[in-house]
């Protein structure tokens, strides 16, 4: 999540440090009224699960609270901060485990496991994870902390695995977005069935001359169900870290 590439409206460090000191439960700025950020925040997420975070706007948050989006600008900037509050909504209802070097690697990928379905559940909305600068919403960040905790409970150097927690929330936002333009896309224009049998018999269709090997593994790349390929490359990305043999020009080598 660290690292992003600065986004127009990001917030100032002062409003940032504001941010994380508030009371959860208390509106910016203390602002007693009727529309709270709570309530904004369970309407937005209605308006996604029922037609996808792409088409979610102030006003249409407004209109669910049978208000105007005046109204919500007193608790939330824009759609960036609703965005980041939304992210971190999901992220507050992640179990996060106490980090144990004898099974950090179960812990690490329970928590993904934990954040894909968050997401999911919500179509597009691991797109917001993408925009974010620095994570104003505390549950955010604890989420961020124990994954980064939980791979240096591995024995891993600090900076890989600083990047490799990055390259595993990227990876979750783009598996869940993914997912979620699956969903979208689920017939073509005859209205056929995209389904995963569809790709494989589109892939072998493929002149064989020049698509040799896609033509014969057309099995192999459409093969897996449920999360298997999520899970397998998870795994795949913390075997770096569990390895002692990585080249040192690459890795951290060898350690006792």
């Amino acid at each position: 999540m660290a690292g992003r590439r600065a986004a127009r409206d990001a917030i100032s460090r002062d409003q940032w440090v504001a941010l994380i000191s508030a009371d959860p439960g208390q509106a910016p700025g203390g602002a007693k009224a009727a529309i709270t950020v709570d309530r904004i925040l369970d309407a937005a997420l209605e308006a996604i699960e029922e037609s996808g975070f792409e088409d979610l706007t102030m006003r249409k948050v407004a209109a669910r609270l049978g208000t105007g989006p005046a109204s919500l600008y007193a608790h939330v900037r824009n759609r960036s901060e609703l965005s980041d509050l939304l992210i971190g909504r999901l992220c507050s209802r992640v179990a996060l485990p106490t980090p144990d070097p004898a099974c950090w690697r179960d812990q690490f990928l329970d928590v993904c496991a934990q954040l894909r379905d968050q997401m999911l559940h919500y179509p597009g909305i691991a797109q917001a994870t993408l925009t974010m600068v620095v994570p104003a919403d505390l549950a955010t960040l604890r989420v961020a902390e124990v994954m980064l905790a939980l791979l240096l409970a591995s024995g891993a150097p600090a900076q890989q695995a600083a990047w490799t927690s990055d390259a595993a929330f990227l990876y979750i936002a783009g598996y869940c977005l993914e997912a979620s333009a699956a969903r979208r896309q689920s017939e073509d224009t005859d209205g056929q069935a995209i389904d995963r049998e569809e790709i494989r018999e589109r892939l072998r269709m493929l002149p064989p001359d020049q698509f040799p090997h896609t033509v014969a593994h057309a099995g192999d790349l459409t093969s897996g169900t449920g999360h298997d390929r999520f899970t397998f490359t998870l795994t795949l990305l913390l075997q770096g870290l569990a390895s002692r043999e990585i080249d040192g020009a690459h890795g951290w080598g060898a350690q006792a």
